[in-house]
């Protein structure tokens, strides 16, 4: 009698040895990229590398993954949350998928150059690996970044947003606007409400997502300053043109407010003073990122693409986490996003949307 194939007889016995069928998916949120789709994203990251390179920053290259308790250290609270974490086999520690870079960056100069001379301007690609607990997976993204540290002020701070404008305007976008707050005024002005910590989290809720009857709900229950909740209410109206920092000065509650407000206009006007091809856009309802940065929170956006396509801003305590106090700013490139732009850019349909 013939046997089905992939059967075998075993004790009198037939049974199934064919190979058990795997599933070729990839886990949610991991993307494969066929030779065209690789050429565009490669191009964009020797492009923008190349500009970073023209202007002076040396390229370091940093792990994949490293021990969770020394990248927490750089991490906010939403960072930490979307970490992946891991057993390392031979040493039992706890090891975790960077979701962020600047934090490796920020450890590498603490300890390999803790008595290089300032500033020290470095650049970097890689990809970085968040949980993205909405889609019950992660994200794997791939960024091109850079690092200012030891440079304090808005000369800083217009050099790398005019970098990144150089970068993306080189990987091929144009009309490009960015979006620019101060996470100072933001902890000054919620400082000043006085509000009790559960109510602080929904202001803040409130502010980002531009909800004025949810955040005035939420400020009946402030014991801060009259001129405090009068600006805190008006923070998801404040955007627009740079001109808007008028405005919110002459409501300013407070010196720290003041200062906040000057430190923006003062890197506009370095931003503007370097004749950068962007359009600048003020928001001062911008709070996300709001235990991470110290200062100028910027972004960079362009038709084509949904969400920002460069993010970055000035964190002055990050360096000190790792024992090397010291001034630092910069931003990361979302390659991803600049090639779906530059799709859309390219596509009939989107062009003439765009002309519409």
């Amino acid at each position: 009698m013939k046997r089905a194939a992939g059967k075998k007889q075993r004790d009198g016995l037939e049974i199934d040895a064919s190979p058990r069928a795997v599933s070729l998916r990839l886990p949610a949120g991991m993307r494969d990229h066929a030779p065209a789709a690789a050429a565009v994203r490669l191009n964009v990251i020797e492009t923008v590398m190349r500009t970073f390179d023209q202007a002076g920053f040396e390229r370091v290259l940093t792990p994949a993954f490293e021990y969770e308790e020394v990248l927490a250290l750089g991490l906010g609270a939403a960072a930490r949350a979307a970490t992946v974490r891991f057993v390392e086999p031979s040493s039992g520690q706890v090891v975790a998928l960077r979701p962020d870079i600047t934090p490796q960056i920020a450890r590498l100069i603490a300890t390999r150059y803790r008595d290089a001379k300032e500033p020290v301007r470095l650049c970097y690609e890689g990809t970085v690996v968040r949980l993205d607990r909405a889609a019950r997976g992660q994200r794997e993204l791939s960024q091109a970044g850079v690092e200012l540290a030891g440079l304090a002020g808005p000369e800083g701070d217009a050099e790398v947003i005019a970098l990144g404008v150089a970068a993306l305007t080189a990987a091929g976008l144009s009309r490009i606007t960015i979006d620019l707050g101060h996470l100072g005024l933001a902890r000054e002005l919620l400082a000043a409400l006085e509000l009790p910590e559960a109510a602080l989290e929904e202001a803040r809720r409130c502010i980002a997502k531009r909800d004025g009857t949810g955040l005035a709900s939420v400020l009946r229950s402030a014991r801060g300053s009259r001129p405090a909740v009068e600006l805190a209410r008006l923070l998801p109206e404040l955007s627009g043109a740079p001109s808007v920092l008028q405005v919110a000065e002459k409501k300013a509650p407070s010196a720290g407010v003041r200062r906040a407000l000057r430190e923006l206009a003062a890197i506009v006007a370095a931003v503007e003073a370097r004749r950068v091809e962007a359009r600048l856009h003020v928001d001062l309802g911008e709070v996300r990122g709001f235990d991470y940065y110290t200062g100028v929170r910027f972004q960079a956006f362009v038709r084509g693409a949904s969400d920002a396509v460069l993010r970055g801003g000035r964190y002055d305590d990050l360096l000190g986490r790792y024992g090397r106090p010291s001034p630092a700013v910069g931003f990361a490139v979302d390659v991803e996003a600049v090639a779906g732009a530059l799709d859309a850019a390219a596509s009939p349909t989107q062009m003439s949307k765009g002309r519409n």
